[in-house]
């Protein structure tokens, strides 16, 4: 049905539909919008299946619907989350703590007041075309602040990474009362699901600057408890003449925004972050140098591991990068030149082989001259088969006669590269 066909079987039934959240927040910052979610005041779950019987109720803890809405010159029915107003209040820890009352009487001003941040605090009244914002939200927009809506702010942990995502998203700077709401959100958020912390750090990967969410959260005293590997990187010195920017938090920060500048990947993302992971783990006495850091470093990461469960494929993408990026614009003798692109070809279904090029370049500055040519030199050398070995060989000697031959194609190419 249309929204506005939603709208008025909302109003003949006695009640106020809103559009609410992101999809406001959006609008306002002139980007397009992409999910509309929806709040509806002055009905209950029994009068709103009554008015909208092929509306899904979907939700537990209290009443949301999923209902096919097209917005007005839209793309077509799509599920969209349709939610009776609610207030909330905190029984327990942690974000299953709350406790959701949702009844007729309650207000889009209730509703909006137990939301984390003002710039997300605002709905458009869709009978009446006018803003709700109570909160500021608008005001924040303009200046490009992240505020707490309220003291309630810290009750659900998990909002402290979320605001270190939108600044990630946004580039929009903390309150002052967020930093120390968000630092409020020390002890529950440790406590957290690492599920919980896994999803924030994915959307926070997505973002134009993952920076942002890193140094805000490292602001806010949090980054030590949730990314310990990371913050052992601030202070680890590193020589000057190579790494002008500072320590190697600082390095890895400039990284991930120079590789996520260049690729949506967020695999090849989180590879760039964890290239230096060793060099949180270097003694002291060894600054500024960083001798074996990307050995060290694949146990950083399996620690990591040990503690949140990273996805798979992140893992195997990680581990090639924090083993290579050191070996990989060095290697100058064609064999080992030939084993490194066929481990590129391996590793391409995790992290395809512009990405390695992209992190690797970041990284040292550009890239030597087999790494610019990788893609065509290991398309040719896949090109040989097994198949083609000559009659009579067999078993192990079949496999060696196909490296020798991509060996050979490897050699050819570089030459040319070089010429």
């Amino acid at each position: 049905m249309l929204e506005a066909e939603f709208v008025a079987r909302v109003e003949a039934a006695g009640g106020h539909a809103f559009a609410v959240g992101g999809w406001v927040r959006d609008f306002l910052r002139g980007e397009q919008p992409e999910d509309k979610d929806y709040v509806v005041t002055g009905m209950d779950a029994v009068s709103f299946e009554a008015a909208f019987p092929e509306g899904k109720l979907i939700g537990r803890a209290f009443p949301v619907f999923l209902l096919p809405i097209e917005a007005d010159g839209g793309r077509g029915d799509r599920q969209c989350e349709v939610a009776m107003a609610r207030r909330e209040r905190k029984e327990g820890s942690g974000y299953r703590g709350f406790v959701a009352e949702a009844d007729s009487s309650i207000t889009i001003e209730d509703d909006l007041y137990r939301r984390d941040l003002t710039i997300n605090s605002m709905a458009l009244d869709l009978h009446e075309g006018r803003l709700v914002d109570p909160y500021g939200g608008q005001a924040d927009i303009a200046d490009r602040v992240l505020r707490p809506v309220s003291e309630h702010f810290g009750e659900d942990p998990v909002r402290a990474l979320r605001a270190a995502r939108f600044a990630a998203r946004l580039g929009y700077a903390p309150a002052p009362e967020l930093l120390a709401a968000m630092g409020q959100c020390r002890s529950e958020l440790c406590q957290e699901p690492g599920e919980r912390i896994l999803g924030e750090l994915k959307k926070a990967l997505a973002a134009d600057r993952p920076s942002q969410f890193f140094r805000l959260l490292h602001s806010a005293g949090l980054l030590q408890d949730i990314f310990p590997e990371i913050h052992a990187l601030i202070g680890k010195t590193q020589p000057e003449v190579y790494h002008p920017e500072g320590d190697a938090f600082e390095h890895v920060m400039l990284i991930v925004d120079e590789v996520a500048g260049r690729t949506e990947n967020i695999t090849a993302r989180f590879a760039s972050l964890c290239h230096d992971l060793g060099k949180g783990v270097t003694p002291e006495e060894m600054l500024p140098h960083h001798y074996g850091h990307e050995v060290k470093g694949l146990e950083v990461l399996a620690g990591w591991n040990r503690r949140v469960t990273l996805p798979s494929a992140w893992l195997k993408a990680a581990r090639f990068i924090i083993s290579q990026h050191m070996r990989a614009p060095r290697l100058s003798k064609p064999p080992k030149i030939c084993e490194l692109l066929l481990m590129m070809k391996a590793v391409a279904a995790e992290l395809s082989i512009s990405d390695i090029k992209i992190i690797i370049g970041a990284d040292n500055k550009g890239l030597p001259p087999y790494l610019e040519h990788a893609e065509e030199i290991i398309s040719a050398m896949s090109e040989v088969s097994g198949s083609d070995a000559p009659r009579g060989l067999t078993g192990r000697k079949i496999g060696d006669w196909v490296k020798g031959q991509q060996l050979e194609i490897c050699k050819r190419m570089l030459a040319q590269c070089r010429a």
